[in-house]
């Protein structure tokens, strides 16, 4: 829904997501991967049974995937359209 950079981290980027039930916002350290304007409206699978946790001063409530080859990030995404919240089995 949105996405943009953390007030008090360059490698961190401040996500407010929609998982079907309620809207979270979640911290993620990608920022050297993707842009903000990139993630809007973007599908991702998120982790929604964490405990919040404050990250640089702000309070995230979740956590994206994501897998890393090297240098390289890549968002965990489904592959077809599925509802928001919809749950990974």
């Amino acid at each position: 829904m949105e996405a943009k950079a953390h007030p008090n981290a360059d490698k961190l980027l401040v996500l407010k997501v929609d998982t079907g039930e309620s809207q979270k916002e979640i911290v993620a350290g990608i920022a050297r991967h993707y842009n903000p304007e990139d993630l809007l409206n973007k599908r991702i699978v998120i982790v929604d049974n964490l405990e919040p946790a404050t990250i640089r001063g702000v309070i995230s409530n979740g956590m994206l995937l994501a897998a890393q080859d090297g240098e390289k990030l890549s968002l965990i995404v489904p592959e077809r359209p599925v509802a928001s919240g919809s749950k990974v089995q």
